[in-house]
C-alpha cells in the first residue's frame, strides 16, 4: 500500500487546486525540486507530480520544473499532465519519469492508450478523473458522458499500470476520499486502482487499511501533507506496519 505524495505544477511553483479550479490555487513551494526533496527525506517512496499548465495546453509546460524534481529526487515519479502522443510518453520515459499518466487522451483515443501498454509496459497508468459521477476531460475543464467504470473497462488486458481515480468534488478540500466510489471501481476491475482526492487525516490512512481497501494500490495526498494535518512519519508508520 502506497502513499503518493503529490506536487502540482502550475507556473513552475508546487500548488494546490480547490475543486480542480487553476484559479483557487495556493502556491505551497515555488522550488519543486526542493519539495521532491524533502518527501524523500520523510521517507515517501513515490511521488506523484501533475503538469496542471500542460493538462490544459494539451502538452507539456512546466518541463523545467519536472526536470529539477528528476534531479532531486531518487525515487520514482509518476507523471501526469498534457501527455497525449506516443512521442510525449517516450520523451518523459527517456528523461526518467518511471510512470506516465494518461488522462484525456484515455477518453479521445482509447487505441493509443493500448498501444502504449505495448510499446512501454509497465510503465503506463490512466488517470480517471470524474465530477458528478462522470469522467472529465483537459484539465477538469470539460465533462463528458461516459462513466467511470465504462471508462476503465475499456483498458481490461491492456497492461495498464494503474488507474488513478480522482473525485473532483472533493479535490483539495479535505472532505475525505470518495470511498465508495472509489472501492466499486477498484472491484469492478482488475486493473490495481490509485485513491485520489480529498484524503483529510490518518483516518483516511487507517481506512486505507480495511480489508475491503487492501486491493487499492495506494492513495495520493495533497493538501492534507503541506498544512500538516497528516503526519508523514505516523502515516508511513501506518502503513508499513500493517503491510509488513
Amino acid at each position: 500500500m502506497i502513499l503518493f505524495p503529490a506536487i502540482d505544477l502550475k507556473d513552475g511553483q508546487c500548488v494546490r487546486l480547490k475543486l480542480g479550479d487553476m484559479d483557487q490555487a495556493t502556491v505551497y513551494n515555488a522550488d519543486p525540486g526542493a519539495q521532491a526533496r524533502d518527501f524523500q527525506d520523510q521517507g515517501f517512496e513515490w511521488l506523484h507530480v501533475v503538469d496542471l499548465n500542460g493538462a490544459f495546453a494539451g502538452e507539456s509546460v512546466n518541463g523545467a520544473a519536472v526536470d529539477a524534481i528528476l534531479a532531486a529526487t531518487s525515487n520514482p515519479v509518476q507523471l501526469g499532465g498534457g501527455i497525449r502522443s506516443l512521442a510525449h510518453i517516450e520523451t518523459w520515459l527517456s528523461r526518467g519519469i518511471s510512470r506516465v499518466i494518461l488522462g484525456t487522451v484515455a477518453v479521445r483515443d482509447p487505441a493509443l492508450v493500448i498501444a502504449a501498454c505495448k510499446a512501454f509496459p509497465g510503465q503506463v497508468a490512466v488517470g480517471i478523473d470524474a465530477k458528478g459521477g462522470k469522467v472529465a476531460v483537459e484539465g477538469w475543464a470539460e465533462a463528458s458522458e461516459l462513466e467511470v467504470v465504462e471508462l476503465a473497462r475499456k483498458f481490461e488486458g491492456a497492461g495498464v499500470a494503474a488507474i488513478i481515480y480522482t473525485d473532483i468534488d472533493r479535490d483539495g478540500i479535505l472532505a475525505g476520499i470518495n470511498w465508495e466510489s472509489t472501492l466499486a471501481l477498484a472491484d469492478a476491475i482488475s486493473i490495481p486502482v490509485i485513491a485520489s482526492g480529498g484524503l483529510a487525516s490518518l483516518d483516511d490512512i487507517r481506512r486505507m487499511l480495511q480489508p475491503d481497501a487492501r486491493k487499492l494500490e495506494g492513495a495520493i495526498s495533497g493538501r492534507a501533507l503541506y498544512d500538516g494535518r497528516i503526519d508523514a512519519g505516523e502515516a508511513l508508520a501506518l502503513l508499513r506496519a500493517k503491510t509488513r
